[in-house]
């Protein structure tokens, strides 16, 4: 993932935040196997320290590929809106001659994976999963060989990502004029398609904190 200067997080606590903020979807990557292609996997996951947490079906074709190479990657996107030129053209310039982009925040970790087959150890692993998806504990407890998920537990295999590094990615425009990004983040509230109301709010997030680029 290419990052410019002007679209990298400001801080740790920007992207910690980002994520504790309901983005908790993403793709896991895994290097293929000789002469195939990555295996590329959408979950949900949950924060566990430093670490992310997976469950996936056993019948998933991922595991093969882990057990070769257990270097993985997990990408979380959101927040994106596509911007048309016409609204990035300078004053000086025709609206039509603009050059649209592409808005988003991304935050990608490389993570080396280790598979839990333990029942024990995955019905923990579930167990903080669901304290994170039903933090209100409307939910059996999950324990071997007890209802109902008990007899569950042989058809999934655990995943504790360690993860080793972080790149985060805020594309919001942050090298451009403040005037211009108030705009650009009034057109999105306006247009209100897709995810422009959230995209227009990291924009104006951004743009508060650091207000006019520097190098």
């Amino acid at each position: 993932m290419f990052i410019q200067p002007w679209d990298a997080s400001l801080d740790d606590a920007e992207w910690q935040a980002w994520i504790a903020d309901g983005h908790d979807f993403g793709q896991l990557a895994v290097n293929g196997l000789p002469g195939q292609p990555p295996v590329v996997v959408p979950t949900h996951f949950s924060v566990d320290g430093s670490d992310l947490l997976i469950h996936l079906g056993r019948p998933n074709p991922v595991w093969k590929a882990i057990e070769h190479d257990p270097n993985v990657a997990f990408t979380v996107i959101g927040d994106y809106a596509f911007v048309p030129g016409t609204w990035r053209a300078a004053p000086d310039v025709p609206p039509e001659d603009g050059v649209p982009t592409s808005y988003y925040a991304a935050v990608q970790f490389t993570c080396r994976a280790h598979i839990i087959d333990d029942p024990h150890a995955k019905a923990d692993l579930l167990t903080r999963q669901l304290a994170h998806f039903q933090p209100d504990g409307d939910h059996a407890d999950v324990a071997p060989g007890q209802p109902p998920y008990g007899r569950m537990l042989s058809g999934i295999r655990g995943l504790r990502l360690e993860v080793v590094q972080v790149r985060a990615k805020f594309k919001y425009d942050d090298h451009k004029s403040v005037e211009h990004r108030t705009t650009v983040a009034d057109r999105l509230t306006a247009r209100g398609q897709g995810l422009d109301i959230p995209t227009a709010a990291q924009q104006r997030r951004r743009t508060d904190r650091i207000g006019i680029w520097k190098p």
